[in-house]
């Protein structure tokens, strides 16, 4: 019971962050799993499963706001998941300590970028919502996809940026595609394939997944109520704790 209680805490506490910042669960879950006594790809897998719930969760709050277009919930589907796949069986031939840098140093960027352009993700101003600019937009979630199903943590952070950059929305409705598509869609696609390939530990699956579904609600809920300005913050801390914590590892 001690243990099911620990797991439900550490899963609604790195949600409830994710959710409000649109990513980075894994900063806390998938290292606490590993102290827990879990081998990594066993971590993986499960922390994986678990982060579908915290879309479940998420959507749930969004849904009522009817904050996601069809065009780009679409854009995100149809280009994530064949990079999900093909991440997930293409990670097994990098060398680990390479791709944990490369990611820690980008993540850090991705943090300092917001925090020197202070306007940034504060006013939906939509861009790129053309042939040309949905092709582009493609290739680039497709290459995210390709680092979510690859990576452990922080991928659903690049998606929630590139939202922004690229098609101009403001953090909160990006943060709603990223928790909804990514969280869902992508996490889910991911955790088929890494569970393929790697074992799951069942028995603490149930106190993850509830931690996971109401720290996206709960997360999700803050991030309506309080509005960009936190969410932007959020997003910065959280990046740059990540890409601290990779660079470390």
């Amino acid at each position: 019971m001690f243990e099911q209680t620990l797991l439900f805490f550490i899963s609604l506490v790195a949600n409830t962050f994710s959710s409000l910042a649109g990513g980075g669960a894994g900063l806390i879950q998938l290292p606490a799993l590993l102290m827990l006594g879990l081998p990594f790809s066993t971590a993986l897998a499960t922390h994986k499963i678990a982060s579908v719930a915290l879309g479940l969760g998420a959507t749930v709050r969004y849904l009522k706001e009817d904050m996601v277009q069809r065009k780009i919930a679409l854009l995100m589907l149809i280009s994530g998941v064949p990079g999900v796949i093909l991440g997930g069986f293409v990670i097994v031939n990098i060398p680990d300590e390479i791709a944990t840098v490369a990611l820690g140093i980008l993540t850090i960027l991705l943090g300092l970028y917001s925090i020197i352009n202070p306007k940034l993700g504060t006013i939906k101003q939509e861009t790129n919502m053309n042939q040309r600019g949905f092709i582009i937009g493609g290739l680039v979630l497709c290459f995210i996809g390709f680092l979510n199903g690859s990576l452990t943590s922080g991928t659903g952070l690049f998606a929630t940026l590139f939202l922004v950059r690229w098609f101009g929305l403001d953090y909160k409705h990006a943060v709603a595609y990223t928790l909804v598509m990514v969280g869902v869609f992508w996490n889910a696609t991911g955790a088929i394939t890494v569970g393929i390939l790697s074992n799951i530990q069942w028995d603490w699956l149930i106190a993850l997944l509830m931690g996971s579904f109401i720290g996206g609600y709960l997360g999700s809920h803050l991030a309506m109520m309080k509005g960009n300005m936190l969410i932007k913050r959020s997003y910065e801390i959280i990046t740059i704790a990540i890409g601290l914590k990779l660079l470390w590892s």
